[in-house]
């Protein structure tokens, strides 16, 4: 039997160990900090009281943390548009809906309460920033419809600019005395005004993060790494297919500022190019802040770029793993949990599921 396969086999026995050792301090394992992005738990009811429920009892200690679950507890206002995408922005779609193959599916959706929807989406086009995975266009915004976005973001900017940072720091709290801390919050802010832009960092640093993240692109790149540099933070960028692109590389974003880090998709980036991801790993490992880990199919395989159950195909989580545990590296390690869940469990569940993976190969138990 292969390694992978014993792994597998193994999370599926009740854990027979300690839940401590001396290797491990929550789910710190071997050195290397296993977290989530709580867009692994889109599926379930939102809100910071149901994050923390959920880290409690997945076995998560950190987290990259959704800007619309911490906005939307302080008393944001409500995206109008949000009755277009259901009532939990990023939920799941219903069975059969999955993208085509070799298509990824959406990242962390904007539209949600606290998220922009700037500017005037072409016919039958989701407001900016993206919709949510397994979103199918049925609209066309009319006149009425950016009449109400316009209000809506001019309501947000108001809110957000008036909102004291004392409120992010009980927040902060509640998730401290819980034992989770937030190294990332995903506000993706690059088309926000200036003064949204600072409110973002500021509030990141509130609730004791050590950046902001924003999917990958030139402009935004060269939008907040200055702005990240100024308050001392990291602007984090994050990569779905990019590096399939003929020519796409890390270094010009580099060149912008040292406060520009990544969030490198070991997932997106083995199921576009079939290539391991220690190879970016490796050579940029000084400027990857974290990693999101999934399972997927690679472009060569049918069907293609396909997420799955963590150790039933292809991406090599536990290279990624080992690599960044022999050398030391502080690079954060979250679950993005994407491939379907089935009717007899939940997202929680399956993040756990992640976690002892995860644990099985760092601790070696």
């Amino acid at each position: 039997m292969s390694k992978k396969l014993m792994i597998t086999a193994l999370i599926l026995i009740p854990m027979l160990f300690s839940c401590t050792s001396k290797n491990e301090s929550g789910s710190k394992f071997g050195g290397v900090q296993i977290g989530a992005i709580t867009y692994s738990w889109r599926s379930m009811p939102g809100g910071v009281e149901n994050i923390i429920k959920y880290c409690k009892e997945a076995g998560i200690t950190s987290i990259e943390l959704m800007s619309n679950d911490v906005e939307e507890y302080l008393g944001a206002p409500k995206n109008p548009l949000m009755g277009m995408f259901g009532p939990r922005p990023g939920a799941q779609p219903p069975a059969g809906a999955a993208p085509a193959p070799g298509v990824p599916p959406a990242g962390p959706p904007a539209p949600g309460p606290g998220a922009p929807v700037a500017g005037t989406p072409g016919p039958g086009a989701p407001p900016a920033g993206g919709p949510p995975a397994g979103f199918r266009p049925r609209f066309e915004i009319t006149p009425e419809m950016q009449a109400e976005i316009d209000k809506y973001n001019l309501e947000m900017k108001t809110w957000r600019l008036s909102l004291p940072m004392s409120k992010f720091e009980e927040v902060r709290k509640m998730f401290s005395d819980a034992g989770i801390s937030i190294p990332i919050v995903k506000f993706s802010p690059a088309r926000w005004s200036d003064e949204e832009i600072d409110y973002a960092f500021n509030a990141a640093k509130a609730l004791g993060a050590k950046g902001v993240s924003e999917e990958i692109g030139e402009e935004a790149v060269k939008k907040l790494g200055p702005i990240a540099e100024k308050h001392g933070m990291y602007a984090i960028f994050h990569n779905h297919m990019q590096f399939a692109e003929p020519g796409f590389s890390y270094d010009p974003f580099i060149a912008v500022s040292p406060a520009v880090m990544f969030n490198f998709d070991a997932g997106h980036f083995y199921g576009s190019t079939g290539l391991h991801p220690n190879t970016i790993i490796e050579k940029y490992h000084e400027r990857i802040f974290s990693i999101h880990l999934k399972d997927k199919t690679g472009p060569n395989t049918i069907p293609a770029n396909e997420n799955q159950v963590w150790g039933k195909v292809e991406v090599p989580i536990e290279d990624v793993l080992l690599l960044i545990q022999e050398n030391k590296w502080p690079i954060y390690c979250d679950i993005e949990l994407e491939y379907d869940v089935k009717p007899w469990s939940n997202a929680v569940k399956e993040t756990k599921t992640c976690v002892k993976y995860a644990r099985q190969i760092l601790l070696q138990d």
